[in-house]
């Protein structure tokens, strides 16, 4: 619907309000709209966008996406639970927390909002529609007086309902969460704060609900310690779920900004801005559900966790193509084992290779024990290998030995999934139309597509490849991923096996 459409739909309902006299229609619109805040939104709210320069001022429909994450944000507040909000530019994501809040300030008696941002003027700024408070005052003054709170009090980054004594507060920088206790406090791209410690601490003590917004700003910093903890619920707006957005558009923004903007704003990759990272993010997006023949062998790759410390990860697949990746906590290493065998099996899968070293030494004889107490001809090749070892007994290319070329088998494998994503990124951009074999297509999997592009790649003294270890990583605070070592090992070409 137009909005010419949408606001004539709503003078209509408005005409039938006002001609009930009774009052019993309002009081049930009311009812209805106050616990679905995203219909409130879509049937009553406007909003603001200056680059509509005939009409700025347009009725806040929310596409499908949108009505998602505003439930989700009920969720969170309902069950008392912090949030993270990965965005992409442009989405909508502050204008629908304060739409959510204004809809909170009218319907939930005594509930209380925070806002916060890290500067003054990006929180309240009269004049400034960018501003969070004007983005809500501008909704209040457009709602119809029959939804309109009577009893308002607005002044500067405070607006209070006075005959519910709910509220919305804001503050910035290094003062948010020093204001008093809050229901639920918005953080307006906390990947982008100062002295986030400060901040984090203060409202660990003043909020029952913390909901972080941002678009990525690297590694290391309290917003992506959050969203790569998976200790807390994270709703990712992809610019792909915008219904006013196409690859053409994609492809204006390449035009118009430097890659590592476009990379970091748009594309939500955490690591734009680092150099050496082993697989560039716009490789790995190159590889998502990329078209590939699955030919040739069918492999697994198995990365088994430390017991209630990790998860356990499998990746299957056939030939260049990933056909299935999981990961589950739950389970000793044998019945890991167990589990991993009885998936390779009902899939086909002719060899796994996995960990041998730490707790994955008991696989081998798990996976032995299994097949000689079951009556069947599949058999399933089981290489252990130890990623670590300099163990490098091949020839990489033209003459180089792979023992000349890498530190460790784990540098081998990153360096060879490497050329597998960069083979993809050019045959999909028609740079080189390498052979399918050559190439790989992977499942669009929001954390195998992060996991894959953290380890960063460098040369030792002796200008042998080393890829960054699990120790390192987590000292510039990023977790080695359980389903990108699983892919990992997936790559690898079993020589010396036995038959499970």
């Amino acid at each position: 619907m137009t909005p010419e459409g949408v606001l004539k739909s709503r003078i209509a309902v408005l005409q039938r309000v006002r001609k009930d006299v009774t009052g019993k229609f309002l009081k049930g619109l009311k009812a209805y709209y106050k616990t679905r805040p995203a219909e409130f939104i879509t049937d009553w709210m406007i909003t603001y966008d200056p680059r509509v320069t005939k009409t700025p001022l347009l009725p806040f429909t929310l596409f499908p996406k949108q009505v998602e994450l505003v439930n989700w944000i009920q969720d969170r507040v309902e069950k008392k639970e912090d949030g993270i909000i990965e965005k992409t530019r442009d989405f909508g994501v502050s204008y629908i927390a304060i739409a959510w809040a204004v809809h909170a300030l009218i319907f939930k008696p005594g509930l209380k909002v925070g806002i916060g941002s890290r500067k003054e003027k990006l929180v309240d700024e009269i004049g400034n529609p960018d501003s969070l408070f004007e983005k809500a005052r501008l909704i209040l003054e457009y709602l119809p007086a029959e939804f309109r709170p009577p009893y308002l009090s607005l002044s500067h980054m405070r607006i209070v309902n006075r005959a519910t004594n709910s509220s919305i507060t804001g503050e910035a920088g290094d003062n948010i969460g020093r204001g008093g206790r809050n229901t639920v406090y918005f953080k307006d791209e906390s990947a982008f704060y100062e002295r986030p410690q400060k901040i984090e601490a203060a409202l660990s003590m003043n909020s029952d609900v913390k909901i972080d917004i941002s678009t990525p700003n690297g590694a290391g910093n309290p917003f992506f310690l959050k969203r790569m903890s998976k200790k807390f619920e994270v709703f990712i707006c992809d610019w792909r779920d915008d219904p006013r957005k196409n690859q053409a558009w994609y492809e204006k923004q390449l035009d118009l900004f430097d890659p590592w903007i476009v990379a970091q704003e748009i594309d939500r990759d955490y690591y734009a801005s680092i150099e050496g990272i082993c697989i560039p993010a716009k490789y790995v997006r190159a590889a998502i559900d990329f078209p590939l023949a699955a030919e040739g062998a069918k492999k697994a790759g198995l990365d088994i966790a430390d017991e209630g410390k990790d998860a356990n990860a499998l990746c299957l697949r056939h030939g260049s193509v990933i056909t299935k990746i999981d990961s589950w906590k739950v389970g000793t290493t044998t019945e890991t084992a167990r589990k991993a065998y009885s998936i390779c099996k009902a899939r086909g899968v002719e060899s796994l290779t996995y960990e041998s070293n730490g707790v994955g030494a008991g696989v081998k004889g798990e996976m032995r024990s299994i097949k000689e107490k079951e009556e069947s001809d599949y058999k399933l090749h089981v290489a252990g290998i130890n990623p670590g070892s300099p163990d490098l007994p091949g020839i990489w290319a033209e003459g180089k030995l792979e023992k000349d070329m890498f530190v460790n088998i784990r540098a081998k494998l990153w360096w060879t999934l490497r050329r597998r994503f960069k083979r993809t990124y050019q045959k999909r951009t028609g740079a080189r139309n390498w052979p399918d074999d050559k190439c790989i297509s992977i499942p669009n999997n929001h954390q195998l597509i992060l996991e894959l592009s953290q380890p960063k790649i460098s040369q030792n003294d002796a200008g042998k490849l080393l890829v960054e270890s699990k120790k390192a990583m987590a000292k510039r605070g990023v977790k080695s991923g359980n389903l990108a070592d699983c892919l990992m090992l997936s790559e690898h070409k079993p020589t010396r096996v036995f038959a499970a």
